[in-house]
């Protein structure tokens, strides 16, 4: 019998489960196919404010009693809301899987959505939104969204701004969930120790009586960019920080791992090029690193970085310079391998925590409606060439697909980077 089982009800609903023996832990995620994309600029942040609201109380547990009766078996109760997905989640030990689907259930078909807790929350929202604003090392990938994607909801904060916040109300709150909560937009993702038959019994039970709607869908991201484009908010802070960004590729993209690779040659580790160049020979940074988004038609390859505020002239063409190498030569055999090797690493270790495997087969589900056999990923990791990871590079990397965004007392400053990338 495989280790993945899947069905989907007459409904559209979809269950995809993966059995680990030997596990003493289960995790179990509801997903929703809705997320900032979905909205507009006038209701932005509504699908992260409905997903704190569902942790407020149901028909059958108050807020407490959800809170509760998972950590009071020592589990886990989450849930977070992206671009293209909101998801709940909880991980305990495998015993009590019964309780676990009964809560997280319960949460995405019968929230109560008090008025009182709506304002409440409201008000804790735009005090989050404040924090991130605070912090300048979340707030610069805000300032780079913006540069990658203006003018567009992928662009803007899956939070919301104060303006959209305020305005949200119940009305608003119950015709979203309506409209998105819907059978043929959930998947239900389990792993661990589970037997497949009950949880399809439980699913069926509670979730095949629901009626089938059309849910609504996101528009497609508007990528035009003629040069380099800089984006600088001055604020006095003890290190510059950084997000350079290109846009990349689509979720399913045939050249995705070999982007991954380049993720890891350039700044996933403590081998990687940026990492040996600006910090340790360099000196320039504490932090510096690279990361990968994916979208259903898009993505984005980022350079983050924090820079003494002294060297920021110095670290950004030394930052270009080494990505500008990997469109030059190809990358050695050995760092070739050792990048494979560790791509394939990560994902074994990652694949054997059952919230992790929970995860990823509930995202693929929900984005791809499909699941990937490890094996068959490896596969195609050992099928990427060296040549491959150089045709990446050099489709991202140019001048047209630069987007740099900063923040450090940079006051006076935005002309001498502007520069440096060739802006002026």
């Amino acid at each position: 019998m495989s280790q993945y089982q899947k069905k989907v009800l007459d409904n559209g609903l979809k269950i995809i489960t993966c059995r680990m023996p030997a596990r003493h832990s289960v995790s179990l995620g509801v997903w929703i196919k809705v997320g900032g994309r979905y909205e507009d600029f006038r209701n932005k942040g509504i699908s992260h404010f409905l997903e704190h609201l569902l942790f407020k109380g149901t028909k059958r547990y108050t807020c407490h009693q959800l809170k509760e009766s998972i950590e009071g078996v020592g589990g886990s109760l989450n849930g977070f809301t992206s671009e293209e997905l909101t998801c709940y989640l909880v991980k305990m030990p495998g015993v009590y899987l019964e309780r676990a689907l009964s809560v997280l259930s319960d949460m995405v078909i019968n929230p109560t959505l008090p008025k009182n807790e709506i304002e409440k929350e409201k008000a804790v929202i735009l005090e989050e939104l404040k924090m991130y604003k605070d912090l300048p090392q979340s707030y610069v990938y805000e300032l780079l969204d913006e540069l990658l994607w203006s003018n567009q909801p992928l662009g803007a904060p899956i939070i919301g701004t104060v303006e959209s916040v305020t305005s949200i109300n119940r009305v608003a709150l119950v015709a979203f969930k309506e409209k998105y909560y819907t059978p043929s937009n959930i998947v239900i993702s389990a792993a661990g120790d589970l037997e497949y038959k009950k949880i399809e019994e439980g699913v069926v039970k509670i979730f095949g009586r629901l009626k089938a709607k059309n849910t609504g869908r996101f528009l497609g991201a508007k990528e035009a960019q003629s040069k380099a484009q800089l984006k600088v908010f001055a604020k006095d802070t003890e290190q510059t920080h950084m997000a350079l960004g290109f846009r990349a590729f689509r979720r399913e993209h045939p050249l995705k791992h070999a982007l991954s690779m380049l993720h890891i040659i350039l700044g996933a580790n403590m081998s990687s090029r940026l990492f040996n160049e600006i910090r340790e020979k360099k000196g320039l940074a504490y932090e510096i690193g690279t990361l990968v988004k994916r979208f259903q038609d898009t993505g984005a390859f980022i350079v983050h970085a924090g820079i003494d505020n002294q060297k920021i002239n110095k670290a950004i063409p030394l930052i270009l310079r080494e990505l500008e190498k990997t469109k030059a030569k190809l990358v050695s055999e050995d760092e070739f391998s050792r990048a494979k090797e560790f791509y394939i690493g990560q994902l074994r270790l990652g694949l054997e925590d059952t919230l992790e495997h929970m995860l990823w087969i509930g995202e693929t589900t929900a984005t791809l409606d499909k699941i990937y056999l490890l094996e068959e990923i490896i596969q195609e990791v050992n099928r990427v060439t060296r040549k491959d990871i150089r045709e990446v590079a050099c489709r991202l990397f140019n001048d047209d697909n630069l987007n740099l965004a900063l923040i450090g007392p940079l006051k006076n400053k935005e002309a001498k980077i502007s520069k440096l990338l060739r802006l002026d």
